[in-house]
């Protein structure tokens, strides 16, 4: 038992420091290059759907540090089974960090823009990984003071440990573009949203806010790492289908009149009641003017937007030449993008699910069609078009409150985006469905904040809620998950009142 011990402490060691030396390489190298995120990165790419949406349904937003900590856990169990497989005279062990390090490797030049180069971190890593075990194993297998072969390999698991913090610290260091977005100055806008009236806001507890902080609004997308990307170092190509193509660095792009307007934003993945939708102020310039620019072919149909990091969406053409006020945003709430939410520059465009509109870290627009390229949802399953459902969402009273026999309010959020919600309607116990109030609604394309007052009575209660869009559209009861297209069904609450 001590020799196994031994030996899995040995294999642990020696997977911190492979760790460490491959992140300190990859300092040089870049960030893609790094194991766990090259692997993070094609585990994030080949996720079956279903786990897919599971991950993101029970942990939402904390979907990244979930599966960054599950890996670390799976290469810490990995780690002791090569150590205790090991042998001074049958480096099984040490097989397994060489086939991992090429694993990492190949994973690493799978990346966007990866050369040759992107393996080294992993083959240098898995080689002082394999070098460290080797000693250990020998030192375990040797009639030797044990406190000694403790010592030595408490060292080598510290040093790896030290080597990874400071090469993850190192590599954020040198790439962090926070200065660099505390720097920026945002231009006025030529057009600006209306200021948001007072009524627009009902202010009850435990209601959503008609804007979305920056640091509440939802983030999902495929970033394990969020990208850095400087304003000196940003451009955006428009190409294709086109007359004349176009490239902007990002002086060219706020050199142009800027527009200030209020968005609503939803995932695809937000489930019936979800959380997944959020409502900002975003500065930037009319997807619209640049297409007018490069000139358009008749027979185009959609726009794949890419990003820094080779995520694409696909947009059909008419939604962002329409009219309606899809941007490429540099500003949200009156501050630069948020590094997470796309800094320096992403698109925003009313009406559509995000994944076939509000590609972050926008780095390029291809006029193309449907019938000839496909983005990275619709290549998995997922409709390629994606216009937003009519949706209503209960927020309070929580299903946890205790309520007491007397007035209850019932509010929520509402929304129809570039459509707009007439009437939202509130159903208890089966009973009749009652209008509720609506507060004041300053655009089409952003959600709306209601109320309904109730004279709750004791005993157990179930309320459900629906709304009905400008066009007429009642919120359809049928239920639908959020695969292909987004969700369906009407949110309800059961509530116990004394």
């Amino acid at each position: 038992m001590r020799s196994r011990s031994a030996r899995a402490l040995a294999g642990i060691a020696a997977a911190l420091v492979a760790l460490g030396v491959a992140e300190l390489v990859a300092v040089l190298v870049g960030p893609d290059s790094a194991p766990l995120q090259a692997l993070g990165a094609t585990v994030v790419d080949h996720t079956p759907q279903w786990l897919r949406e599971w991950v993101i349904e029970t942990f939402a937003t904390a979907d990244k540090a979930i599966l960054f900590a599950s890996m670390l856990i799976v290469a810490l169990l990995v780690a002791t089974a090569a150590g205790l497989l090991e042998r001074p005279s049958r480096p099984v062990g040490s097989a397994i960090f060489g086939g991992f390090g090429i694993l990492a490797a190949v994973a690493a030049l799978s990346r966007p823009d990866a050369t040759w180069v992107a393996m080294l971190p992993a083959l240098v890593g898995a080689a002082g990984g394999i070098v460290v075990l080797r000693v250990l194993t020998r030192r375990s297998a040797e009639p030797t003071d044990r406190r000694e072969f403790l010592r030595l390999a408490g060292i080598a698991a510290a040093v790896g440990a030290l080597t990874w913090a400071g090469g993850r610290w190192l590599g954020s260091y040198a790439r962090n573009v926070s200065a660099d977005r505390a720097g920026l100055r945002l231009p006025a806008p030529a057009s600006p949203a209306p200021p948001v009236p007072a009524d627009a806001d009902l202010h009850i507890d435990g209601l959503a806010s008609y804007v979305t902080g920056n640091d509440d609004f939802y983030r999902i997308d495929t970033a394990l790492f969020v990208p850095q990307v400087s304003t000196a170092d940003w451009s955006l190509r428009i190409h294709g289908m086109v007359d004349r193509e176009l490239t902007l660095d990002f002086a060219d792009l706020v050199a142009r009149p800027a527009v200030e307007r209020l968005v609503t934003l939803t995932c695809v993945s937000n489930p019936v009641g979800g959380d997944l939708i959020g409502n900002a102020r975003w500065l930037g310039f009319p997807v619209a003017d640049l297409l007018a620019e490069v000139g358009v072919h008749p027979d185009a149909d959609m726009v794949l937007s890419r990003s820094t990091d080779d995520f694409t969406a696909g947009t059909p053409l008419e939604v962002l030449t329409d009219g309606r006020d899809a941007l490429i945003a540099i500003g949200m709430n009156g501050e630069p993008l948020p590094v997470a939410h796309g800094y320096p520059a992403r698109l925003v465009v009313p009406g559509l699910y995000g994944y076939v509109s509000a590609t972050k870290w926008l780095a390029d627009l291809e006029v193309t069609r449907f019938d000839r390229a496909t983005a990275y949802w619709t290549q998995r399953g997922w409709s390629p078009r994606g216009p937003i459902k009519t949706a209503c969402r209960i927020d309070v009273p929580r299903a946890s409150t205790k309520l007491t026999h007397g007035p209850v309010t019932v509010a929520g959020v509402a929304w129809a985006q570039h459509r707009g919600i007439d009437r939202v309607e509130v159903q208890v116990d089966d009973g009749p469905w009652q209008p509720a109030e609506l507060a004041e609604a300053i655009s089409i394309d952003t959600w709306v904040q209601w109320r309904f007052d109730w004279d709750a009575d004791p005993g157990t209660h179930t309320f459900r809620v629906r709304a009905t869009d400008a066009d007429g559209e009642v919120q359809t009861s049928r239920v639908q998950g959020v695969v292909p297209d987004g969700a369906t069904g009407l949110d309800e609450r059961t509530v116990t009142v004394a």
